[in-house]
């Protein structure tokens, strides 16, 4: 791989090792069956770029749409246990495809499936990492997908633009090659007159303005929205990312101006820090005043009793919460230092009272900034309960079914 992030797509060709994502409708036919010719296609340009030195992780949707035909479905199946079953049917469909189409070109591929868990859990994380490197050492194509034949409402992605992005810090790729249904992100609908391709995006104000709420294929299950969230994820952490269409795979790993180039904006974060910002499904949430929010966006502090006002949800101690401000937007997740039990009688109060009546002890932070991570600012659904009716329930049935909030 490359010793520093990729700063120009010229630079694309000369990368060691990308990440290529294609989507359900990159590879489907207009009825949502499996079209095997766009699909060879496809491993025909990443043969080449495997010829000319370069490694390739390939993250490939199409599972449950390679089953539609053969389980005689009318489309892609809305249902969670319909989802799995057409997921077992046609990831073996898939992959057979896959396996002879690289196998033409003297190349082996190797299928793995992952959860959220894979990508971001510490054991999860080094047992992924290992087993996806030891393929590359081998000269394998690791071809990755969700486990959609196992997955619940609790641990799926949702799409595989996100999984693409975190098997990208995964892999420790140089650069991201999202491939969809379009050629770039436009000022607006592509569809829209007057619309224009956006060559080059720096950084999130230059997404400013942009109409992104066009709605994706049928047979896919992310738009626009989910490709900016995905993109977000991977350059953030150091790595730049190309979204066009699988049209022009070839062109875009070849540095051609094709589609749109998404600049490295961070450095790569920890896994743990990884964890809490993209996958980490949030036990409850915590409000803070106008002050906290401050201290903890400017001066990176952690957050301390006396900054909270409100709690809301079930939880332990170490348990992912949002963190939101008077206004109600999250700013932050972070991992809870005591649980929902404990904490009523925390809030509002200094280190100094907390040491004196209760002692030693209950005078920590609620949330470390070792363990806090800022996040982009969403607002929430709805508001956390008051601190008396939040202490006398967080023990309750109720409240631990409160507690469940949405990932950002």
């Amino acid at each position: 791989m490359s010793a520093a992030a990729l700063t120009d797509r010229a630079q694309v060709p000369s990368a060691g090792r990308i990440v290529v994502k294609v989507g359900s409708s990159s590879l489907t036919s207009p009825d949502g069956r499996l079209d095997v010719e766009r699909l060879r296609a496809l491993v025909d340009v990443l043969a080449a770029r495997r010829a000319a030195g370069g490694q390739v992780v390939l993250v490939s949707s199409g599972a449950i749409a390679a089953a539609i035909g053969p389980l005689g479905l009318p489309g892609r199946p809305r249902d969670l246990a319909t989802q799995q079953a057409a997921a077992s049917v046609g990831q073996g469909l898939l992959v057979a495809h896959y396996t002879k189409a690289f196998a033409d070109h003297g190349l082996r591929v190797g299928q793995v499936l992952l959860t959220a868990d894979d990508t971001v859990r510490r054991t999860h994380y080094r047992n992924a990492h290992r087993a996806l490197s030891r393929l590359l050492d081998l000269g394998v194509v690791p071809i990755i997908n969700e486990n959609d034949a196992v997955a619940t409402e609790e641990i799926r992605f949702g799409d595989n633009d996100r999984l693409a992005a975190l098997v990208s810090h995964l892999v420790h790729a140089d650069a991201l090659v999202l491939l969809t249904d379009v050629d770039g992100l436009y000022t607006g609908p592509p569809t829209r007159a007057g619309s224009q391709r956006i060559p080059l995006v720096r950084g999130p104000r230059d997404l400013d303005g942009i109409d992104v709420t066009a709605r994706g294929s049928a047979v896919g299950t992310g738009g626009m929205v989910t490709k900016l969230e995905s993109v977000s994820i991977a350059t953030q952490s150091g790595i730049p990312v190309v979204l066009t269409s699988a049209a022009q795979a070839g062109q875009a790993l070849a540095g051609a101006d094709v589609g749109t180039w998404f600049s490295a904006t961070g450095s790569r974060r920890g896994v743990r820090l990884l964890w809490l910002a993209h996958a980490a499904r949030t036990r409850g949430r915590l409000v803070l005043d106008a002050g906290a929010v401050r201290a903890l966006t400017e001066r990176h502090t952690s957050l301390l009793p006396a900054g909270v006002t409100s709690f809301e949800g079930s939880f332990e101690a170490g348990d992912p919460v949002e963190l939101v401000g008077p206004d109600l937007v999250v700013i932050a997740r972070g991992l809870v230092g005591y649980s929902s039990d404990e904490i009523g009688d925390l809030l509002g109060r200094t280190t100094a009272d907390l040491r004196r009546d209760l002692g030693p002890g209950y005078d920590r932070e609620l949330v470390n900034r070792d363990d806090l991570v800022l996040v982009r600012r969403r607002r929430v659904a709805e508001p956390a309960r008051p601190v008396e009716e939040a202490a006398a329930g967080a023990a309750g049935a109720a409240g631990a079914a409160r507690g469940r909030v949405a990932d950002v």
